[in-house]
């Protein structure tokens, strides 16, 4: 259910900088017989990465693979299988590789599949979160939740029926210890009441995939990214991760939104805005500005800096995450950006990083919940944040303000128009 209620937010990860992972063999016996059996759904890039983060820290076994795209899974599967082969596991067998439109709906009524990753493309993901909900999988499913109003509501109504399992979406920052750290420390007052907040995620650009035999509808999957009606935008994509950080240091979500937009940077291919500049309204006059871009061929940084009464927080990936102020600390991550760690403080344990541990705490905690039976359920918080990404992009989009309300009430359901069929062998 999505609540008005700004205070009703699921309050995560306070107490996961220090994982107590327990053994499968300690909670079932043997790990040939105990080890979580998890497939995934879109073996890209970005859930190859987050698979291998799986199965090296949390000794999963992977046993099934699903892709629109079969060139995907013969990609895939070398890297899967050495995975396994590391662990003392089998290969995937080849029965259990699904191809197609429906290869999801396959891999899910597999009944060896424990767990699934749902790393496919985001116009995809209420379609897949509500059939792994039916088929009472636990899921990791990346962000955001959906891309559009209507897909949302979808998930949140589908999160009605969740028996114990575990869901959780892909926003690892609210794992990663650094920032575990500077939240608990704004929640504890450390930098007084907050007055406002910026918010920026300047990332460089993507390379086209395109070949001369790719239909229109390939091409555009492909390349995802670069077209709102199946990514979202990189509002949703990229930076729905500092609205998240964002919606967690305060403890509440927007009441509404003013911004603009464009195509500036980009190279005419696609139709998703390359650069956003929101302003969000949250309660108690606290005002945040948020700037977001994609292009070019050199990746600034990504940050979020609150600022109170008595002191700044600030948290980037890579110059630092600390607090100024009455209350001055600091995590430890090297606050310069341009350079990287000595052997001295590498061997200190100093990181160039804030997200140094984030996959790997994130991976843990989701293979925990289910192993201990202490089930995780993210869907609330990863709805409002992915809520709180649309309505800038509504603000941005229409340029004039946008209240909460009003982006609910729209019901905003974008079609992408594909014709998956034509890719079914």
């Amino acid at each position: 259910m999505i609540l008005t209620d700004r205070r009703s937010f699921i309050k995560g990860a306070a107490a996961l900088s220090a994982f107590t992972v327990l053994n499968p063999t300690t909670v079932f016996g043997t790990r040939a017989n105990s080890a979580i059996r998890v497939g995934i759904i879109g073996c890209g890039n970005r859930g190859t990465s987050v698979i291998t983060a799986m199965s090296k820290h949390a000794g999963i076994q992977i046993v099934a693979m699903a892709d629109l795209f079969l060139d995907k899974l013969e990609q895939a599967k070398p890297k899967l299988d050495a995975l396994n082969e590391a662990n003392g596991f089998a290969a995937i067998p080849a029965a259990n590789s699904y191809q197609g439109s429906k290869a999801y709906m396959k891999l899910l009524e597999n009944k060896d599949v424990d767990a699934v990753l749902i790393s496919s493309p985001a116009y995809t993901h209420p379609e897949f979160v509500e059939a792994a909900i039916a088929a009472n999988k636990h899921f990791y499913c990346e962000k955001p939740a959906a891309m559009d109003v209507a897909g949302c509501k979808r998930i949140s109504a589908a999160a009605k029926s969740i028996k114990d399992c575990s869901a959780v979406f892909g926003f690892q920052i609210r794992y990663a210890t650094p920032y575990v750290e500077l939240i608990k420390r704004i929640h504890e007052g450390a930098i007084g009441d907050v007055v406002n907040a910026q918010l920026y995620y300047f990332s460089s650009g993507l390379p086209v995939n395109q070949t001369p035999e790719m239909s229109h509808d390939e091409v555009r999957i492909r390349n995802q990214f670069f077209f709102r009606d199946l990514s979202g935008g990189i509002l949703l994509d990229q930076g729905v991760h500092m609205l998240d950080v964002c919606n967690w240091a305060l403890r509440i979500q927007p009441i509404s939104a003013i911004g603009m937009g464009g195509y500036n940077g980009g190279d005419g291919f696609g139709d998703a805005f390359k650069n956003y500049q929101v302003i969000y309204k949250y309660p108690q006059d606290i005002s945040v500005s948020f700037h977001s871009t994609q292009f070019g061929g050199t990746f600034g940084d990504v940050c979020a800096r609150f600022i109170g009464k008595k002191g700044i927080a600030v948290a980037t990936y890579s110059g630092g995450v600390y607090i100024n102020g009455e209350n001055t600390w600091d995590s430890g991550v090297l606050r310069e950006t341009t350079s990287e760690a000595s052997r001295e403080q590498q061997a200190a344990g100093v990181f160039t990083s804030s997200l140094h541990d984030s996959n790997e705490n994130k991976v843990k905690s989701f293979i925990q919940s289910i192993e201990t039976g202490k089930f995780i359920n993210e869907i609330e918080p990863a709805v409002n944040s992915t809520l709180t990404a649309i309505l800038g992009r509504q603000a941005a989009t229409t340029q004039k303000a946008v209240s909460w309300n009003e982006m609910l009430f729209s019901n905003e359901s974008i079609d992408p128009k594909l014709d998956l069929g034509q890719f079914d062998s």
